[in-house]
């Protein structure tokens, strides 16, 4: 199951219940990527509505903490502190080092859920074709995905969740000066929990 909710609001059967069976990989990136992804997907669900100064305004509640799931930096400490508690529970991974590294986050998943891959599996090519048959355009470009409608009280067209895949996207929708106050909002956010951000350096 696929969900933006913060741990705070997971079910106790899923958190509370050690003998559940429950793992949760939950997956974390640049907060300004955060942002332009969900102005992407905001103008799908509003097209009528999407003009440039738009993109200011939710910038503006983004950086207040004022976000349909609460602030994201509270979704993702939380997230942070789940899986420095319960390690075997919660796996915690940053979506930039995904892409940089995608076998080895393969190889983390396999082990964390319990399906660790075998040296001989290695060696055949395992890992490298499940990177393949999960990239973004084999994904992007199935049929399930290019057809079909998602969503609970919106309905959307599946092709509406892909849209790039990259990491970076930010900087064609923000000025430095912009990168820069969200970066510091998180670091002041993040301060004390031994979690970091990158900080802008496009």
């Amino acid at each position: 199951m696929a969900a933006h909710m913060p741990f705070s609001t997971l079910p106790a059967s899923v958190v509370a219940d050690a003998n559940s069976g429950c793992k949760i990989v939950y997956v974390w990136r640049d907060p300004k990527d955060v942002l332009v992804s969900l102005w992407h997907y905001y103008r799908k669900l509003r097209p009528e509505e999407a003009h440039v100064s738009e993109f200011h305004d939710l910038y503006e509640s983004f950086c207040q903490g004022d976000t349909v799931f609460g602030p994201w930096w509270d979704n993702v400490l939380g997230y942070f502190r789940a899986s420095v508690e319960m390690p075997t529970r919660v796996l915690f991974l940053r979506y930039e080092d995904m892409l940089e590294d995608t076998a080895s986050a393969v190889v983390s998943i396999a082990d964390f859920v319990g399906c660790p891959f075998s040296a001989e599996e290695e060696r055949a090519g395992v890992v490298d074709a499940i990177v393949k048959l999960c990239s973004f355009e084999e994904l992007k470009n199935l049929d399930t995905n290019m057809s079909g409608s998602n969503g609970h009280l919106i309905k959307l067209p599946s092709s509406s969740y892909f849209r790039k895949g990259v990491a970076g996207d930010w900087v064609g929708h923000m000025t430095r000066e912009m990168a820069d106050r969200i970066d510091s909002i998180v670091q002041g956010k993040f301060q004390g929990s031994g979690l970091e951000i990158k900080r802008a350096s496009t």
